[in-house]
């Protein structure tokens, strides 16, 4: 006889929904019963993946989170596994895009009155960290500012909050806007807030020129910041350590001081996902950012072609016209990048991706998107560009863990929340809280992962976020996350054209 499953082993988010989501591994031949429905499967089912809650016709729409996730290849039954071999993506090109005005959207969140302890900026500005960053301008010094901040590090114990350099092999043998992308994206890195002193350093005949570069930052930013020109010196070394010396000194004045949840600079985003991090990791980040933006915080989310199918879900929420036409754009113009080299514009999920049960793109990026909250989308920003101002803005970069990351790091973001299904060891230049959608992903890789969504399953999204948000703001305040502790930080630099 077989064995009846009630809820949580498999769920659906919406009335609407033809599929539902096993949450652990279901055999042929199981009873399963999701809210109204019960489904008798015809297909072992791995946790994660899907399982048609009725019989689906072909060619017609297969519906997650209220919305078409790609069409049925042929008849689908009640009960049958749900994926790449039966569903195919409904993606193609570009799309003309129309306004509507944004109906009000009312958030509950009450977390105003939380703070943490940051470091307080000239500029207005609080990091999360009192750190040296080195910049170097071209890939040719990179190895020299990781020796140097190596060298450093015993310098800086219990003076700051460590030394990092930011190794890329970029800078020289590029063009036009390929070459603009990456100067902007360092000049833009050495002002974010969590770098209290920054040392750029120089070749001096690459085609990244350094006075160039350094005529992008604003004086205001540059009473923490030092040059360093290796041709010009005899002893770039002792060089580049007298001007880490002389920063250490000012910056061990800084102190940390209560700040208000308005301070905080949010990134958002997932990499290595599966199909659960649109039920749980994704929705919590983005509870996390209604929560921040609300109280008068900054919430930055990327990954433009993992819009790709969902992008409407933004659009409706742009502020303006003007705001709208700008995501329309971003959105068209990385499709036709895409359709410029060839490539499908649904191109994704990865095989990691799809091995965790997410079937097309119109399915991974409606669970993306979730990262965003429901907050009005106030902003669209250019790759290299920095935030503007409080609310959500959306940054232009790709889905590339390391280039998004980068960039969330180059607009501003003090803390990136990175939701993963499948585990990934990376770090960004800020505290990369590394966020697990499903229970055995934290237990397997907990030297990986700071906080475990699943809990959502068992509680509720508004006790998730809390339980979240009181995490954020202990490492805003200084615990280190896991990136940190494991010495993963790296960049990642956009190459969008020929190298000579």
């Amino acid at each position: 006889m077989s064995e009846v499953k009630d809820l949580p082993r498999g769920v659906r988010v919406a009335a609407e929904d033809d599929v539902a989501v096993a949450l652990d591994a279901l055999a042929r031949g199981d009873t399963v019963v999701v809210g109204d429905d019960t489904v008798v499967l015809r297909d072992d089912v791995a946790a994660g993946h899907k399982f048609a809650l009725h019989a689906i016709a072909k060619g017609t729409p297969v519906h997650r989170y209220r919305f078409p996730i790609g069409l049925a290849t042929r008849d689908i039954a009640a009960g049958e596994h749900v994926h790449s071999h039966n569903v195919r993506t409904a993606l193609s090109g570009e799309l003309d895009y129309r306004f509507t005005a944004p109906a009000e959207r009312r958030l509950s969140h009450a977390h105003a009155g939380k703070s943490f302890r940051g470091y307080r900026r000239g500029d207005g500005s609080v990091g999360t960290r009192n750190e040296l960053w080195i910049l170097p301008t071209v890939g040719c010094v990179g190895r020299l500012g990781e020796r140097l901040a190596n060298a450093a590090a015993a310098k800086a114990a219990g003076r700051i909050d460590g030394v990092h350099a930011f190794n890329h092999p970029f800078g020289c043998s590029q063009l036009g806007a390929d070459l603009e992308g990456t100067a902007a994206i360092l000049s833009a890195l050495a002002q974010n807030p969590n770098a209290g002193g920054v040392v750029v350093l120089g070749l001096g005949c690459e085609s990244n020129q350094l006075d160039d570069m350094l005529a992008r930052i604003p004086a205001e930013r540059r009473d923490r910041l030092v040059a360093v020109r290796a041709q010009a010196e005899t002893d770039e070394f002792a060089a580049g350590m007298a001007a880490i010396d002389r920063l250490i000194d000012v910056m061990a004045t800084d102190v940390r001081s209560d700040v208000p949840l308005s301070a905080l600079r949010l990134g958002v985003k997932c990499g290595g996902s599966d199909a659960m991090s649109g039920l749980t990791a994704n929705p919590l980040i983005g509870w996390m950012a209604d929560a921040v933006t609300q109280a008068g915080g900054t919430a930055i989310l990327t990954e433009i072609p993992e819009m790709f199918g969902a992008e409407g879900l933004l659009l409706q929420r742009a502020e303006s016209e003007d705001v709208f036409d700008r995501l329309s754009a971003v959105v068209n113009r990385f499709k036709r990048y895409f359709l410029d080299h060839g490539e499908p514009v649904s191109e994704n999920p990865s095989p990691g991706n799809i091995a965790g049960g997410i079937t097309t793109l119109e399915e991974k990026s409606l669970g993306a998107v979730q990262k965003g909250g429901l907050a009005t989308v106030g902003d669209v920003i250019d790759y290299g560009a920095q935030v503007r101002q409080t609310g959500l803005t959306i940054l232009e970069a790709p889905g590339n863990d390391a280039v998004s990351t980068t960039a969330l790091a180059a607009a501003g973001a003090t803390i990136t929340l990175f939701s993963t299904g499948r585990g990934t060891p990376l770090g960004s230049p800020v505290p990369t809280v590394k966020i697990a959608s499903n229970a055995a992903l934290a237990a397997q890789k907990a030297n990986w992962i700071d906080f475990d969504a699943s809990i959502v399953l068992d509680t509720d999204m508004e006790a998730g976020t809390a339980a979240l948000l009181d995490h954020i703001l202990a490492v805003a305040s200084g615990e280190p996350t896991r990136n940190e502790t494991n010495d993963e930080r790296a960049i990642g630099i956009w190459k969008r054209g020929v190298t000579l």
